[in-house]
């Protein structure tokens, strides 16, 4: 396990961070070894390439330098996962499950290790953290439980023949992980896919590298075939190789809606299936009927979680006018009281965001809700911690905008931040209204306690993901995805088995051939 920051990694002679995390053989991550890995093993770049410097959000240090993979680093890990394919469909369910039921378990033993490398890698407080890991783990067995329950239909004709379909795996699948939650994805996409029979090449975003390795290592740990789950490393240009790559059967991204675009096409190419999550600028409606204390914890869960970095974020916040006031002063209270700072603390409720220039990116959205007539009623500044071991990290004051109109950027615009916007207004038609016209659809809310009400406005929403009476909760079992653009497919849930497997429909003749010629 990691030593704790302030007693070690950040002290003022603090050894090298990589000396820090030990190699995985003794229970730790080495990240001074290669960042891929494909057939099993960490793997080098053929050629070295440009170098890229990965920093950790809560000091701004360099952790470690990403190479991003080539062509042939690609083919190789494609041809790894070909192989394994051949191996993994051929097994029986049950069999897929003990290896992805061994797994979890092994997650579940290192859990706090894997929590720490995400927290020190992404900037989040390793409370959150620990919940991804459980969520990753969590996935992984859900589906581990789903392998053995594929099956296909029978449907009787007439004379005595019949008709079959068989569930098959579709081969080789991408994936490609967002900066937000490095971990969770990587098992997200993995657990369906594997549980299929198929076998993963997964790119994790460069900004986050190095949790996609550990549940390598974890699935080859477990007995995984060589070659199950490989991991390469890049960006843009790493991403095109995957799309591209003629051995690859499906595309699963998780990211911007631009980014998935160029992705769909590319796809496209290939007449390949893609599964997309993508952005939103979901909003959360709050009725005057609402249990207030209820409502305040919802909409602080909707804007605030992991620094506002979610896409499915509730940051269009509607209340009903004769409770704005009530409302505003009650989460500007809540919002003063959230505890910034040291992400591997357990007091810490907000850590760093991502990088410097995404954080200079959510100031001037502040700034520029500002210039456009929105008050702000807190935060939306940079922010220094007291501990001048933290004075190079990334980070801000959750904000909390007021006075907010439709047309403002704030409002329209995805801002990926901890902000949140509030609006008013005062009938249900209205706020339905209101809250449909974006061109996103991943989530939306309802606080109200008229049973009769919620599920009235739940069926007008055009999102794909709907919370009455909470917010931002994402149980494994239940399908999480959206709308319109904010993509295609689901993640979690049994439908996403039908996103990693194929029909195959055979008919058996019993009599003769009833034939024209």
């Amino acid at each position: 396990m990691l030593r704790r920051l302030d007693a070690f990694t950040r002290g003022p002679a603090a050894a090298p961070f990589a000396a820090v995390i030990r190699s995985v053989s003794s229970g730790s991550v080495d990240i001074t070894a290669p960042l891929n890995f494909w057939a099993s093993q960490r793997r080098s770049n053929q050629e070295k390439g440009s170098r890229e410097n990965v920093y950790e959000p809560a000091t701004g240090r360099v952790l470690c330098q990403l190479e991003s993979c080539g062509a042939f680093e690609v083919n190789q890990a494609v041809e790894a996962a070909k192989s394994a394919f051949d191996h993994w469909s051929k097994m029986s369910g049950m069999e897929r499950a003990r290896i992805m039921i061994q797994a979890a378990h092994i997650i579940e033993k290192r859990r706090e290790e894997i929590a720490e490398i995400e927290v020190i890698n992404n900037g989040k407080s390793i409370t959150e953290a620990r919940l991804d890991v459980d969520s990753a783990r969590l996935c992984i067995e859900y589906y581990a439980g789903l392998a053995s329950t594929l099956a296909g239909q029978h449907v009787q004709l007439p004379g005595g023949s019949f008709a079959y379909t068989r569930r098959e795996p579709l081969g080789v699948c991408v994936g490609i992980g967002a900066w937000n939650y490095p971990f969770q994805i990587a098992a997200w996409k993995s657990a369906p896919a594997l549980a299929c029979g198929n076998s993963m090449v997964f790119k994790p975003s460069p900004v986050t590298p190095l949790t996609a390795v550990i549940l390598a290592e974890v699935y080859t740990e477990a007995g995984a075939p060589e070659g199950l789950f490989n991991v390469v490393q890049g960006g843009q240009e790493t991403g095109s190789l995957l799309c591209h790559h003629p051995n690859v059967a499906k595309v699963s991204f998780t990211g911007s809606v631009p980014t998935g675009k160029k992705i769909m096409e590319m796809a496209s190419k290939g007449v390949k299936p893609v599964t997309l999550e993508l952005g939103g600028k979901s909003p959360l409606l709050i009725f005057e009927d609402s249990d207030m204390e209820n409502a305040v914890r919802g909409a602080l869960m909707a804007n605030f979680l992991s620094q506002g970095q979610v896409c499915s974020n509730g940051t269009r916040v509607f209340v009903q006018k004769d409770i704005l006031p009530m409302f505003v002063e009650e989460v500007v209270k809540r919002t003063r009281a959230i505890e910034i700072g040291d992400p591997l603390l357990e007091s810490t409720r907000m850590g760093a965001l991502v990088s410097r220039d995404h954080r200079d990116k959510v100031l001037s959205f502040v700034n520029q809700a500002k210039n456009e007539g929105a008050s702000v009623l807190y935060g939306g500044e940079p922010f220094v911690p007291s501990d001048p071991k933290l004075k190079g990290g990334y980070y801000m004051t959750p904000c909390v905008l007021g006075g907010c109109t439709d047309d403002m950027t704030c409002v329209k615009e995805e801002i990926f931040g901890p902000v949140m916007s509030v609006l008013s207004f005062e009938t249900e038609e209205e706020v339905m209204h209101r809250a449909n016209d974006t061109t996103l659809g991943l989530a939306a809310g309802v606080f109200t306690r008229d049973v009769r009400r919620a599920h009235r406005v739940v069926e007008h929403l055009k999102a794909g993901s709907c919370f009455i009476n909470n917010y931002n909760i994402t149980p494994v079992e239940v399908p999480f995805g959206g709308f319109k653009m904010s993509g295609i497919g689901r993640e979690n849930g049994q439908v996403t088995i039908e996103y990693y497997s194929q029909l195959k429909t055979v008919f058996v003749e019993m009599g003769d051939v009833d034939s024209l010629f």
